[in-house]
């Protein structure tokens, strides 16, 4: 189940409340220290050995306890009180060559700024290179609005207990934050609040897509044109035509330019491939239209801009824009009769609503109900860093999966192709909030495991890439033996 978004206050009040309900601190961070120290030993090879620091707060508490559970590691505890002290330490523990720093100095008790001792501490743990886990979120980091207390420490991973905090998701906390990771069920009652943002969660989708009926065939599952490429931008139609045939979608039809249209029908083969017509695609042909990837060349977008327009507004079935065409949709008050989402990078955004990319980076929520409420309603995947999916009103979704090997070219044009192929899929349209949470997860999802896998990779071994059912799977079973 997705978790809400809470800002500190709501984080102590639940916290609170689960102490009056009887629940046990230090049961809870007993299985904090369990679920820190599993995911540590993700970071880690046999024999490498820990630096951890713990300060006097429950961070420092969760820190102490995973020590206690580094059975094949070497640990050096590092209390840090005293900054100086932990200081000399620390630069003793480097000759040692650590391979992870376990990071437990603050939490979000801290409210004022470091002084000179810590913010010297931190600096030589970010100057380390070696990698960092950060408990809750990185030391000195403000969980509020995502500032540094004057520093604050630079995690590869920060693994935040209970719900996401509000200030981890800004953009200035992402350099310090590093890959978020979430551990829900760590002993607290059932969480009193509510939020318009929610953290999503694979489990979300344990038994979706649905099975597909026995009886099903071509048709049971949708029917998708997709209109992309021109010249010099042919690779992106086939990387979108790649990701629908991801979806299982029944049949595809790319439209693409004449241009183009020999090199891209030559490295499709289940994928019908015809000349595009001036006057667009008739979409009686289809259940679900995709238009943009690919568009790029002379003049190919501004041709299709007519039909374009005609279509967003009237067409009755599902459409999604991409790429260069997000920068041709006419702006509407009124919701189309068919289905509709936009699929920006933070660039793109910025463009549609005429403002500098650092606006949208600045309020990526806000942003994302802006374009919604712009082009009618539409459903809106922003892209990037902790991609959202929403629209104007409702909840707006975190992704949790992916990782910086997707910023490369081809990319977005492959999320387009899976997002569209879902969406064609009639069994699947009744959903389009899960249908389009899910097709970016799932991309991202592809992108963690191949990264994990093979590093170096590109994105057309992610167009082609498997893994087995059962790593879908979430909370799998604790390789680390209980200690009491």
């Amino acid at each position: 189940m997705s978790i809400p978004v809470l800002n500190v206050g709501q984080m102590r009040e639940w916290e609170e409340s689960t102490w009056k309900a009887g629940r046990s601190k230090t049961e809870v961070i007993r299985r904090v220290g369990h679920l820190v120290a599993e995911r540590a030993h993700k970071m880690l090879k046999r024999g490498e050995s820990v630096v951890a620091f713990h300060g006097s707060g429950n961070n420092g508490q969760d820190a102490l306890q995973a020590c206690r559970l580094f059975i094949e590691h070497e640990v050096h505890r590092i209390e840090a009180i005293h900054p100086a002290q932990a200081l000399k330490e620390f630069e003793s523990a480097l000759a040692l060559k650590p391979s992870l720093i376990l990071d437990g100095i603050f939490g979000t008790g801290l409210n004022r700024a470091l002084n000179e001792g810590f913010q010297k501490l931190i600096h030589a743990i970010n100057q380390s290179g070696v990698p960092i886990l950060a408990v809750d979120l990185p030391s000195g980091l403000n969980g509020d609005t995502g500032e540094p207390w004057g520093a604050a420490v630079k995690a590869q991973v920060t693994l935040t207990l209970g719900a996401p905090k509000r200030g981890l998701l800004s953009t200035q906390a992402w350099p310090y934050v590093g890959r978020l990771e979430v551990a829900p069920h760590i002993g607290l009652i059932d969480c009193p609040h509510s939020s318009d943002m929610m953290w999503g969660q694979a489990s979300d989708f344990r038994w979706f897509p649905p099975v597909r009926p026995v009886d099903g065939h071509k048709g049971t599952f949708g029917r998708l044109g997709i209109i992309a490429g021109s010249l010099g931008y042919h690779g992106a139609a086939i990387l979108a035509a790649r990701g629908a045939q991801r979806a299982q979608t029944g049949l595809i039809t790319l439209h693409a330019a004449p241009e183009v249209f020999q090199p891209i029908a030559a490295q499709l083969q289940s994928v019908m491939v015809r000349p595009s017509v001036a006057q667009g695609p008739d979409p009686s042909d289809y259940t679900c239209l995709l238009v943009g990837p690919g568009m790029a060349g002379e003049g190919v977008a501004q041709a299709a801009r007519g039909w374009l327009e005609k279509l967003w507004l009237q067409a009755p079935i599902p459409m999604v824009a991409d790429a260069s065409a997000l920068d041709l949709l006419p702006p509407s008050t009124a919701p189309a009769p068919g289905l509709r989402a936009i699929t920006p990078h933070p660039g793109e955004a910025a463009r549609m609503l005429g403002v500098k990319p650092h606006a949208i980076q600045d309020s990526r929520a806000e942003s994302l109900r802006s374009l919604s409420k712009k082009f009618g309603d539409c459903w809106v995947v922003l892209k990037g860093c902790q991609t959202l999916i929403g629209r104007s009103d409702g909840p707006v979704f975190i992704n949790p999966s992916g990782n910086p090997g997707l910023a490369q070219g081809g990319s977005g044009d492959l999320l387009a192709g899976w997002l569209a192929g879902l969406l064609a899929q009639p069994l699947l349209q009744s959903d389009p909030h899960k249908t389009l949470r899910y097709g970016v997860w799932r991309h991202g999802f592809l992108a963690d495991e191949l990264e994990r896998e093979r590093p170096h990779w590109t994105i057309e071994d992610l167009s082609a890439f498997q893994v087995f059912p059962e790593k879908h799977v979430e909370n799998r079973p604790n390789i680390l033996p209980e200690v009491d």
